[in-house]
């Protein structure tokens, strides 16, 4: 007899609603604050809303976990429906998702998996489709997750950022590298290791040719990698941007999918208007 599977995950993993009706993903949505209005990420809030505020306040929005009563009430829900449920966090060194998310998977006998994605954005979507992946092929609950758990240490998450604002608003970024990247026209490479996002590199000029000098740096650190899918995920860049890295996603690498994604609004509010990052899994 199988095993029905329900995977789900937070709502940063920013796969969108074509991507999570296509592989029936349930998503969590994590809670944004705009001053004393409260906003459920994917579900009531744009990102241009968030662009509104900042411009308006000059602070960044502010972003909290689901409870464990919120999980507890979410994996329940499928649970009526499916056998087992697999479901992945946001980072737990940039959220407490994974630690409420624990707590709620206790009561529930085995019946659900808590993985922590030590990523953020589609580098948690990755991970969530490729457990969609497994169970699709027939595995068991089990398997899929030493699987996937595999696989995490491989995935690149890496981006781009425009302006350097909403990391400095974030303490994210000190003023002095703020203004440094400003006038001197440097673009970061913000990367994520062991769950725990750091600057990698910088590159100098315009946003699209440091875009170009990522993408060549990505093709020569994996020449190894999963071909199943790629993501450029951005947050509200320009189509031109956008244009440009996947033709030169498509031309450098082999993927036999390349899909574009619009980050959702926790991740927007921390890393602004314009960023852009090339998320797979190596080999």
């Amino acid at each position: 007899m199988s095993t029905s599977i329900k995977i789900t995950a937070d709502s940063t993993c920013d796969l969108g609603p074509v991507l999570t009706e296509k592989y029936n993903v349930g998503i969590m949505p994590l809670t944004v604050l705009l001053g004393e209005d409260v906003y459920h990420d994917g579900v009531d809030i744009t990102p241009q809303m968030i662009f509104d505020y900042v411009k308006n306040t000059n602070v960044l929005p502010k972003t909290s976990a689901p409870s464990v009563e919120d999980y507890t009430a979410f994996f329940g829900k499928f649970l009526e429906e499916y056998d087992h449920v697999i479901h992945f966090n946001i980072s737990s060194k940039a959220s407490a998702s994974n630690s409420n998310a624990l707590q709620a998977a206790e009561k529930f006998r085995n019946k659900v998996d808590v993985i922590d994605s030590y990523a953020l954005s589609t580098g948690q979507g990755l991970l969530a489709l490729k457990a969609c992946d497994f169970a699709a092929a027939g595995e068991k609950p089990r398997r899929i997750v030493e699987d996937v758990k595999a696989l995490i240490p491989k995935v690149n998450t890496s981006f781009i950022p425009d302006r350097l604002d909403y990391l400095h608003k974030g303490g994210r970024c000190s003023l002095a590298a703020m203004m440094g990247a400003k006038v001197l026209r440097l673009h970061p490479m913000i990367s994520m290791k062991e769950g725990q996002l750091y600057a990698k590199k910088k590159y100098m000029g315009n946003l699209d040719a440091s875009i170009r000098k990522y993408i060549e740096d990505l093709v020569a650190e994996y020449p190894s990698y999963d071909k199943t899918r790629c993501f450029i995920t951005h947050s509200s860049a320009e189509p031109e941007t956008v244009a440009k890295a996947r033709a030169l996603v498509e031309s450098k690498f082999g993927f036999d999918e390349v899909i574009e994604t619009v980050a959702g609004c926790v991740v927007t509010s921390h890393c602004g208007k314009n960023t852009l990052g090339v998320l797979f899994i190596a080999e």
